[in-house]
């Protein structure tokens, strides 16, 4: 079985990359000498910073795996690639929501990178989903389990290539 690819902006790429150097290159340099300092003090049975050292080593070996395991098998939507015609993961888009006639912008990104208190939502999401493909003008209606809601594209915003 093909494992499913992880789509990743360029900034979430490199928002993994430089948070699996730290974990690889500082973290793992201070939890090891914690070990080493908690070692000293003796009695490994009853030491309470052993045992939390080894469990913060344990987490950070846990999430370098997982990183890599998203990094192995990515796919990076380039803001080259994003048009103001259709909306993509990666485009940013300005919505108006009818039901409550009010604005609001999210940025499609791979699930992930979903952060919904910044306005990242999934491609995966019933809205990333109904989103994907819709042209500015167009009434998007998103099943959600609290009924239908529906958005009217008002703007894809060009991402910033500089």
């Amino acid at each position: 079985m093909e494992e499913k690819k992880t789509i990743l902006t360029s900034e979430g790429l490199k928002q993994y990359e430089d948070e699996l150097h730290d974990l690889k290159v500082n973290r793992r340099v201070e939890v090891a000498q914690k070990i080493k300092e908690a070692r000293e003090q003796g009695d490994l049975s009853e030491n309470a910073e052993y045992d939390a050292a080894k469990d913060e080593q344990r987490d950070i070996e846990a999430r370098i795996e997982e990183l890599e395991k998203i990094l192995k098998n990515v796919e990076v939507v380039d803001d080259e690639d994003i048009s103001s015609d259709r909306i993509m993961v990666g485009a940013t888009v300005v919505l108006l929501d009818i039901e409550f006639d009010e604005e609001v912008q999210y940025r499609i990104v791979g699930s992930t990178e979903a952060n919904s208190l910044k306005g990242k939502i999934s491609n995966e999401s019933p809205v990333g989903k109904a989103l994907i493909g819709a042209m500015v003008g167009d009434v998007v209606d998103v099943e959600t389990p609290g009924g239908i809601c529906s958005y009217k594209v008002l703007q894809i915003v060009e991402p910033n290539r500089g």
